[in-house]
């Protein structure tokens, strides 16, 4: 029997994009320390490794901690474990990811996370995404469901992704890691490597790129991403932005458009950890390119877009804010209109490794530190 995934891998890159100019090269590295007077205030501590965060009407907090174990924050106090979560493997870089609440929270009561899932047999793991009812009154989650579960599970521990964001339309995106298979990223029938978006119930919206199946798996938004830990809803335009790993460098922010291909690993703006460069350099025909990279890499995760009607710090307002994690800063993105035109890097080294960032209800930024003895942080401004 003919082998036809070589022919897949090689064709990828036109198979999934629109074949169009070639945009200009994306914004890297401008940056300089940043002068805006701050308070920052810890609003909890002693938390496992925290990555993900969302608001609840109340102003309190759901924190999901990656060893497995859903959290509930209201007035600095940490609650015990939630009840009710499905089997969730930490392993490596996976565990209890991302949170978000359902657009209809208010009467569904409805949350949806993100969690490395293992196969039915053998040591393999997927990122799968699950929805269920809150009940805080009993600690606990009702009505379990997944609603997602990625194809081609692997073993290891790297790159699951992902980060959860709700679209204006009700739709859901989804980031996913390649897995720390590079070409799986370029192959558009697995979902490593993907940005995928789904209905709430897990179906395939009718206007998905590919949603007859035919081209690349219907839930599939774009491929060619690394391992896109940050994502964000322009409050604007409501397009998705996001941000991703490279390896030694080639951090980007991208803007994901249906059914294009980023390029990874094809092109990047950085290098292997090896110091080799990329198999098509920094460029290619068919491929995207990020709006801003970074080279060498910060390791970034989390995103936000900091747009509130009563903002608490006034001078970051229309800024777009990423955490990262090995150069343990919090990096605002300064935009005019859709490009990023500069950086500035605030508490350098002061929080440790920054896992994610929120612009809160209440007009404040938040960040969630990720270790062992991980805090929830708030930022103002000082008059």
């Amino acid at each position: 029997m003919l082998n036809l995934r070589p022919i897949i891998y090689l064709f990828a890159a036109f198979l999934v994009s629109n074949i169009s100019t070639q945009a200009q090269a994306a914004q890297c590295c401008v940056a300089k320390q940043g002068n805006t007077p701050l308070m920052t205030e810890i609003i909890a501590k002693g938390l496992d490794n925290p990555w993900g965060l969302a608001f609840l009407p109340d102003g309190s907090l759901l924190v999901t901690e990656r060893s497995g174990t859903l959290r509930h924050i209201a007035n600095g106090k940490v609650s015990r474990p939630l009840k009710g979560l499905p089997p969730i493997n930490e392993v490596g870089q996976g565990g209890l990811l991302d949170i978000a609440l359902d657009p209809d929270f208010s009467s569904s009561n409805r949350v949806f996370f993100s969690f490395s899932q293992k196969s039915n047999s053998g040591s393999q793991y997927g990122t799968a995404v699950a929805s269920a009812t809150l009940d805080l009154s009993k600690q606990r989650l009702n009505n379990l469901q997944i609603i997602f579960s990625s194809n081609k599970k692997s073993e290891g521990g790297r790159h699951f992704g992902s980060r959860l964001r709700f679209a204006p339309d009700k739709t859901l995106f989804v980031t996913l890691g390649e897995r720390g298979s590079q070409m799986r990223a370029q192959d558009p029938f697995d979902h490593a490597g993907s940005v995928i978006r789904i209905n709430r119930d897990g179906s395939v919206p009718k206007d998905n790129p590919f949603a007859n199946g035919r081209r690349a798996l219907p839930e599939i938004w774009s491929i060619g991403h690394r391992n896109p830990q940050g994502a964000a809803i322009h409050p604007k335009t409501g397009k998705l932005w996001t941000l991703s790993h490279g390896a030694a460098g080639g951090d980007e922010i991208n803007q994901p458009k249906a059914g294009q291909n980023y390029g990874w690993p094809l092109i990047s703006y950085g290098s292997n950890y090896s110091g080799r460069g990329f198999a098509k350099g920094s460029s290619a025909k068919g491929l995207e390119q990020p709006l801003f990279y970074w080279d060498p890499s910060i390791a970034p995760s989390g995103l936000s877009f900091y747009n509130h009607v009563k903002p608490l710090i006034p001078d970051w307002d229309g800024s777009l804010l990423a955490g990262a994690l090995r150069e343990q800063y919090l990096s605002r993105l300064i935009l005019k209109g859709e490009e990023i035109i500069s950086e500035e890097r605030y508490f350098v080294g002061q929080f440790g490794r920054i896992r994610d960032v929120r612009t809160g209800p209440d007009g404040a930024v938040w960040l969630l530190t990720d270790s062992s003895d991980g805090q929830v942080v708030r930022i103002t401004q000082t008059k």
